[in-house]
């Protein structure tokens, strides 16, 4: 398990090498893949709907960020590990098509999440290709939500849970910082959404958990063992 100079950290499970990006995403090297959970889109015109001003742009930046990941790694494939889009069909999913439609050379994928209730003739029509229910890629099942009862040989990637740690600075001073939350075989990502709360984890119960800054991605506990 090692860092690199551009802030992601090489995560080499036993069943795989995994590139924890500080964009709270994740690239498969092997299978050139691009993985995001919980985007979110359409969440602030949904917020705009019930008279809460959430301005558009929040999303357009997510988009961006996408936009300059696909740049860095050169994936070839993005699939989204639930929750797309975060409730009825809005402004949002155009400009998500249209953002599909400016990447023509590139597979987009969807694991259907619990707020992906969109009509099944809307997915039907979309670029998107649709599964239901997990994803197996060799030893990885891609799913929305943490799996049970998973085999040895099987890693399961997820999203759903928004993890967030609590850090003390001092004895007044606390905050919460997106995380890859790794336990029972199942790696736990971050909300790429930048409009989504978070859930603070027991660092405890985790065998594994890496937090994400801006600027890198530190691991503060491996292993069972806390740096």
């Amino acid at each position: 398990m090692t860092a690199s100079d551009n802030g992601k950290y090489i995560w080499n499970h036993e069943l795989a090498t995994l590139h924890l990006l500080k964009e709270k995403a994740i690239f498969l090297v092997k299978e050139n893949t691009l993985l995001l959970a919980d985007t979110h889109f359409g969440k602030a015109a949904h917020f705009r709907k019930a008279g809460i001003p959430v301005p558009e742009n929040i999303h357009l930046e997510d988009f961006a960020r996408i936009h300059q990941l696909l740049d860095s790694t050169g994936a070839s494939k993005v699939i989204f590990l639930g929750d797309l889009f975060h409730s009825d069909a809005n402004e949002s999913w155009f400009t998500l098509l249209e953002f599909i439609e400016l990447h023509p050379n590139i597979s987009f994928q969807l694991v259907l999440g619990n707020h992906d209730i969109l009509p099944e003739s809307i997915y039907k029509n979309s670029p998107l290709e649709i599964h239901s229910g997990g994803l197996k890629l060799g030893d990885l099942l891609l799913s929305h939500k943490p799996q049970e009862g998973l085999a040895r040989d099987t890693l399961n990637i997820c999203g759903h849970i928004h993890p967030g740690i609590v850090l003390k600075k001092n004895s007044k001073q606390r905050f919460r910082l997106p995380a890859f939350y790794y336990k029972n075989n199942s790696l736990i990502m971050p909300a790429f959404g930048q409009f989504t709360g978070l859930f603070s984890m027991d660092v405890n119960s985790a065998e594994s958990v890496m937090v994400t800054t801006p600027e890198r991605v530190i691991p503060i506990k491996l292993n069972n063992k806390v740096g």
